[in-house]
């Protein structure tokens, strides 16, 4: 996996993609650029961070249809859409599909730069995000069945009491379960242990 964002081109004219390399890597950013979307498909693997400057109208598959490909496949990068006047309709379509941002041709440099710092951010944020949700996921798996209930009752503000009739169990076992889920789950307080719930239960709401 590559740590250092880059920013991949799709873009079917050469000047072009010469163009904006100069211009990404002016301002210290790396870049990869590609003649087709095939070409991008073929080189790029899941997991590279940065995001994708991507043309709509291409020879093959177009831009609209390597962004259905990636949702598909499961594959986040932010994409920004690059459009001549004509494409504007096309490009509504590519937001609407997830798209964060398009950008018309002719473009003014610092707008697009700064919408490709803000798709490296959004990038980067989504990525912590993924990373907390799948150690939650290993932690949770840890527990038992019966540990779960604990912890489910337990944060949504059981007290060990009501917790206990609720299980049919002594206030001094939910005592233990509740010991044995924060130790499992590494949470320091209640409030890290219902901050882990809400990762776990919007996880469970939108599975990747």
């Amino acid at each position: 996996m590559s740590s250092e964002p880059t920013v991949f081109v799709v873009d079917d004219d050469q000047a072009m993609r010469n163009s904006l390399k100069w211009l990404i890597e002016s301002v210290a950013m790396k870049v990869e650029t590609f003649a087709s979307a095939n070409a991008f498909i073929e080189s790029y693997y899941p997991g590279r961070s940065g995001c994708l400057l991507l043309d709509v109208r291409m020879p093959g598959m177009s831009g609209l249809e390597l962004q259905e490909y990636l949702q598909r496949n499961s594959i986040p990068i932010p994409v920004i859409i690059i459009t001549g006047h004509g494409d504007v309709p096309m490009a509504v379509r590519a937001m609407k599909a997830g798209a964060i941002d398009f950008i018309e041709k002719p473009f003014n440099d610092e707008l697009l730069l700064e919408s490709i710092r803000h798709a490296i951010i959004f990038d980067e944020k989504q990525r912590d995000i993924q990373a907390q949700r799948s150690e939650v996921a290993a932690r949770l798996a840890r527990l038992t069945p019966r540990e779960h209930e604990v912890m489910e009752m337990v944060t949504i503000g059981k007290a060990n009491k009501e917790i206990a009739n609720a299980l049919g169990v002594s206030a001094k076992t939910v005592e233990a379960h509740r010991a044995r889920v924060m130790e499992k789950m590494a949470a320091r307080s209640l409030a890290e242990l219902v901050r882990m719930a809400m990762i776990a239960s919007f996880s469970a709401a939108n599975p990747a």
